[in-house]
């Protein structure tokens, strides 16, 4: 297994009136972060928030291209991310125990928090596809070419984990300085992890190791 430190590139927050960070997603222009009563857009380059949408957003977000999809509770909401009207419900696998977010491959992938585990599931219905076992409670999920990432937050200590997304084997790890959590987790597609901050209100740009 590779290890490293993660090299935190850029901190964004704390921002007025949010207490705490959960999901984030990336749209290739923003960083979406979920609030818990709203789902706020962040501009990356200049660090300010464009606008919100009230919106139950206790946990993961993620981002199919055209639609936002945002863990409120035991469901999972579609949003129209122009309007912020919700077009479609499906329930959360862990039925309330949810965590992180993502969109690969044309279906969802759901992180499930105090039972270790990633569900792969379909993002009309709600179905289990799979489920992947990990051996710490998972946060935020994320794919970036072709690999499966999870934070893990426990006490202190949290990391940014990549795992065979077959078997669950643990890949390669970067770890958060102590006391640093993740609570979200996306890429963006190319060198930044964009890392949700839990309490203390921040997201955080990591570089994505090599």
């Amino acid at each position: 297994m590779k290890s490293s430190t993660a090299e935190i590139i850029r901190e964004y927050g704390p921002f007025p009136g949010i207490d705490s960070v959960h999901g984030v997603s990336y749209d290739g222009q923003n960083v979406w972060f979920a609030s818990g009563e709203k789902l706020n857009a962040l501009d990356p380059q200049s660090g300010k928030t464009l606008r919100s949408i009230e919106i139950a957003a206790h946990a993961g977000t993620a981002f199919d291209g055209r639609h936002l999809f945002q863990i409120g509770e035991a469901r999972i909401l579609k949003i129209d991310p122009q309007t912020g009207e919700v077009l479609a419900t499906i329930p959360a696998p862990g039925s309330g125990g949810d965590s992180g977010l993502t969109w690969a491959e044309g279906t969802l992938w759901v992180g499930e928090y105090r039972e270790r585990k990633i569900h792969q599931i379909d993002p009309d219905s709600g179905q289990i596809l799979r489920t992947i076992e990990s051996n710490r409670f998972v946060t935020g999920v994320t794919w970036v070419e072709g690999d499966l990432w999870h934070g893990t937050w426990e006490g202190d200590e949290s990391e940014l984990r990549r795992i065979d997304p077959t078997t669950g084997e643990v890949l390669q790890s970067v770890t958060m300085p102590t006391g640093v959590g993740v609570s979200g987790l996306e890429s963006d597609g190319a060198d930044r992890f964009f890392c949700g901050g839990g309490n203390s209100g921040k997201v955080r740009a990591v570089r994505r190791p090599a």
